[in-house]
This record gives C-alpha cells, structure tokens and sequence, in this order.
C-alpha cells in the first residue's frame, strides 16, 4: 500500500472528531501565541532598564513573564488533553473496527493467520496509530506553525542573523526524510516480531501440558529466546538511528547558536543591534531548537504510524470468502431437509477436498459419515452452515440454496458441537447458554440433564455458577463433551451437526447421552460424524467417504453385505465395540 495513501487513510479517522481537534489546535495556537510573547518581553524588558537605569521595570518584567506562562500552561494542558482524548477515541473505534472485522471474515481466513499476529495488529500496531493521530498530527502542525512564526520574528529582528540561522533548515528536512525511510522498514519488522512473539507466547500457553508432557520446556525458552533478541535487535537499531539523529541536530543548532553570537556580538558593539534584541534572538533561536528536536520524535511517530497502518489495513480490507447476499432471504424455521447436489469443494483451489457429493437427507432423518482421516467427514458438514462455500454444485435446505439466505437465519437453523470443544472464561452456565443468552435457568439446566451433566454440576460448590477457564480447566474431557452438547441442544436447532462430538467420552457415558438424545432427534436432521457402533448402527443413511468422495451409502445391514470400505471399517474398528458392549447395549 502506497506511504501516503496509508497517511491518508489515516488522517481520514479525525474527521469524526473535528471539534475536539479544532479544539486542541486552538488551545497548540495559543499557547505558542504566549511562548511567543516571552522572549520579545524579555527583551524589551532589557532595552528598557538600560535606558531607564529603573530595576522596577525587571520585576514588572518578570510579573509578566510569570503571569503569561502560566496562561501558557492552562493552553498547553488544554492541548495535551483534547489531543490525548482524540487518540484514545479512535484507538477505540480501530479495536472495534478490527473486532468486529475479524468476527465476520470466514473460516479460510482464520484457518491461515496466526492468532499472535492478530492479537499483536489490534493491541501494539493500533498504540502506533494513537500516537501518531493524538500527537504525531498535532505536533507537526506545531512544529510548522511554531518555525513560520520564529522565522519570521528572527528575520524582523536582523535578516542577516536570520539567513544564518535557518541555513541549517534544509540540511535538517533531508536527515528527516532520510531517518524516516529507515525507521519505517525497521518499524514494520518490528510489529512483525511483535506479531510472532506473541504466536510463540501464545501457543506455548495453550499448549503448555503437552509442553511439560513432553519436558520441552527449555526449547520453548530457547524459541522464545531467540525470537525476544530479534526484535531487541530490531527496536535497538530503530533507538540507534534516533540517538544519532537528535545529537547531530543538536551539534548544527549548537554551532549555529555560537556563529549567531559572534556575529551578533558585533553588531551590538558596532550599534545596529541592541542588547535586548541580540538577547531576544538567542531565546528565539533556542526555542527553534525545541522544533529541531522534535522533528526526528514526529517523523518516528509518522513512520511507526504508517508501519501499522499498513498491518491494520491488510485485515480491514481482507474479504470475507463467504459473503451475504444483499437481498438473502431470512431462513424461518426450516423442515431440515437437505441436499447435496453434486457439491466440489478445495481449501486452496488446487487440491480439491470434496468430489460431487450428493445425497439427501430428509427431515429427521439421522445421516453418519463414516471414512478416515482426511476424506472430508468434516469438510462435509462444515458446507451446511456455510463456513465455506462450495467450488462446485450446491447445497439447499428445504429447497432453497443456502447462498441465497442470510448466514445468521441459516445459522440460527444450524446446532454443530464441534469436536474440539472450546470453553469461554465464564461460568458454567454462561457457557451452555452461550447461544441463547437470554435462557431460564430451568432450561440451560434441562439441556445439561439431557446432556448427562446435571449430577456433575449441581455436586460442585457453586453449582451453574462455577467459573470455568478458558480451557475448560475444571472439567475432564467428557465434562467438556457434554457441555458443548447441552450448548448445543439449548439452542434447539433443526438441523444438528455432531462432529466427533462423543470421541472423548466413554462407553458407559456415552450410552447415556445417546439414550438421551433418541427422543430429542424425533424430528431434528442429524448428522453425526462418528467412529462409534452405536451412532452408526441407528442411523437412517451412512456415508462412506474416501478421497473427498462417497464411495458407500445406505443402512448398517445393508452395508455390512457388500464386501467394500464399511464391512472392512466394521471388522477393524466397529466390531470390537460391538462385542465390548454389555448385552442389550448395541
């Protein structure tokens, strides 16, 4: 993205809050009006009392002087917080930008970026973008306004004295331009170390009990380690090329000041100056060299600005895959019939997942998808919510493609326990209830008894109101299990995707949710993705993937006749369990 084009864009976020920015540069004008003002009354103030040989003049002098900083002061507190309260606004509206964003983009786009990035573009490359708008921009205007007016005070004083100051101004504007093509690369790699930093933090986190399950915890320090020294070594060149380049702004203003002595020591002899100009001068020069400073901590912040930018607007301007309609359709309450018609489906548009699948299922009909690892089980029922969208043919729901309806009436339709189960830091309650917050007691604790964890809950101390962690740190995995099913079941979907959703719970338990669950699906279209006996046996149709295709389809028994996938499935994996179930359990 072009460097100005980024500027822009930018610069584009203060216009929500021009008031409170005309604000801030009126407190910046005033404030520099009586910064201004101090010099020239010193100065004067000098004239005067040489003149008059009368010391009283001093101390009116510095009355006044005292007086006009701290009005100085008062403008300056003005500016600072008007300033501060513009960056912190739109640090706001940018979080809830990239939040909301993020929230919409489909599931490809997750399925690629790492979450450390993410996280690291909505915390530390959205502060780059606060100090550049709530100081960056008015600070540089500053900095303009403050050297315009300086000039043009040195230049009514003496021009020749003038001229010799502000030579120094065009060799000081190209360090700027370029201190700032250097640090705008260096910045940006070093939002990018910030962003694996944080993957590496964060993932060793989540990870860390197979980290310590594995003893791995000195080469998680030294991976850490070495990613922690890059981005030391990139934020230590960044400082390096600032400490280099205040210094030398110094020495030109320093050797600028001692040439402006010399010279304006003769002319005060010689009589064309007097002492309270040649003393107005001098502060004048050295408040010049306020803006020389400054210039290289504003081109930091424009290039860390745009650095940052540029990372915000990679994910403001990423499209969603799956996209809506304008005018979808709201999905009522669907029937739950569904078709596959000769749907192709490819992550990557090169190698394709799913090869024209069809069949249907009709309303209540319980459907399994049987197949190993990798032949599309799951990429099969993750089409029906439309976490992506089909390459090829396409999918209805009662008749209607489910690309013409809106995603949340489609979804509203649409209950998927996924199989590996996530757990919000909140309580127990909260998260069975998290797709359908506005639910009884009475009904979340109707789902967790359907779902066989009611005796679970209510034996803890705190019953439905036990926090849990963000892992599900309180719960074993079955526990889990069950919560994502009673999460489920509450939301009362038509159609039920179960993904897997019973693999980590065991044999005696699972009896138990699936006794549960065979009123419950009178009527519900489910799809079960599944390795155990019991869901494959009572399904109304089985679908038997290899290699992204259906390769066997129909009931158990019928299956279990043909000599193909299912009956050598059934004899390695399925039969064991048959013959491991207690009698009366098939």
């Amino acid at each position: 993205m072009p460097y100005m084009r980024i500027i822009f864009r930018l610069l584009g976020y203060l216009g929500k809050y021009r008031l409170l920015l005309l604000g801030a540069y009126a407190c910046l004008f005033l404030s520099t009006a009586f910064s201004l003002a101090t010099p020239h009354i010193l100065g004067e103030s000098i004239d005067a009392v040489l003149e008059e040989k009368q010391l009283f003049l001093l101390v009116i002098a510095a009355a006044v002087i005292i007086a006009l900083s701290m009005i100085r002061g008062a403008f300056a507190y003005g500016q600072s917080y008007l300033s501060e309260s513009i960056g912190q606004k739109i640090a706001y509206d940018l979080r809830n930008a990239l939040y909301d964003h993020l929230q919409r983009l489909s599931f490809s786009y997750h399925d690629r970026q790492q979450t450390g990035q993410l996280m690291s573009r909505a915390t530390a490359d959205v502060e780059g973008v606060r100090w550049f708008l709530s100081m960056g921009v008015v600070r540089g205007v500053y900095l303009v306004i403050l050297f315009l007016l300086i000039a043009a005070v040195l230049f009514s004083i003496n021009w020749t004295l003038a001229l010799v100051t502000l030579v120094t101004v065009p060799v000081v504007s190209a360090r700027a331009v370029q201190m700032n093509n250097q640090l705008r690369g260096i910045w940006l790699n070093v939002q990018v170390v910030t962003g694996e930093l944080g993957t590496i933090l964060q993932e060793s986190l989540s990870g860390i009990r197979v980290v310590k399950a594995f003893a791995r915890e000195e080469f998680e320090k030294a991976k850490f380690r070495v990613k922690a020294e890059e981005l030391a070594r990139e934020s230590f060149e960044a400082a390096k090329v600032q400490a280099f380049n205040s210094p030398l702004m110094n020495l030109l203003f320093t050797v600028t000041l001692g040439v402006i002595l010399w010279l304006g020591g003769r002319e005060v002899i010689e009589g064309r100056l007097t002492p309270g100009e040649i003393t107005k001068f001098v502060f004048y020069v050295q408040m010049l060299l306020m803006p020389a400073r400054m210039v290289g901590m504003v081109v930091n912040m424009v290039s860390r600005a745009v650095s940052s930018g540029q990372r915000i607007f990679e994910v403001l301007d990423a499209m969603p895959e799956v996209k809506e309609k304008p005018r979808a359709l709201a999905l009522e309450r669907a029937q739950g019939s569904v078709s596959f018609e000769r749907v192709s489906f490819s992550y990557d548009s090169r190698v394709p997942a799913l090869k024209d699948i069809t069949f249907d299922a009709a309303p209540g009909q319980v459907v399994a998808l049987l197949g190993s690892t990798g032949s599309g089980k799951t990429t099969v029922v993750h089409l029906i919510p439309r976490f992506y969208d089909v390459t090829q043919g396409r999918i209805t729901i009662d008749g209607i493609d489910i690309r013409e309806t809106t995603l949340q009436s489609l979804r509203d339709n649409v209950g998927i326990v996924h199989q590996d189960v996530f757990m919000f830091s909140a309580t127990i309650r909260d998260n069975i209830a998290y797709g359908r917050t506005n639910a009884s007691l009475d009904e979340v604790t109707q789902a967790a008894k359907t779902a066989g964890l009611h005796d679970f809950i209510v034996g803890l101390p705190e019953g439905y109101g036990t926090w849990v962690g963000e892992r599900g740190i309180t719960l074993s995995g079955g526990q889990k299990q069950r919560l994502a099913i009673a999460r489920t079941l509450l939301k009362n979907p038509k159609i039920l995707i179960m993904d897997d959703s019973t693999s980590s719970v065991d044999t005696e338990t699972e009896h138990q949710i699936q006794r549960a669950l065979r009123d419950l699906i009178v009527g519900r279209t489910t799809f079960v993705v599944a390795q155990r006996l019991s869901t494959v046996k009572s399904a109304d149709l089985i679908l038997v993937l290899q290699d992204g295709q259906i390769v066997e389809r129909g009931r158990h028994e019928e299956l279990l006749t043909r000599s193909g996938i299912y009956r050598q499935l059934y004899d390695l994996q399925l039969r064991p369990q048959e013959e491991a179930l207690p009698a009366g359990r098939s």
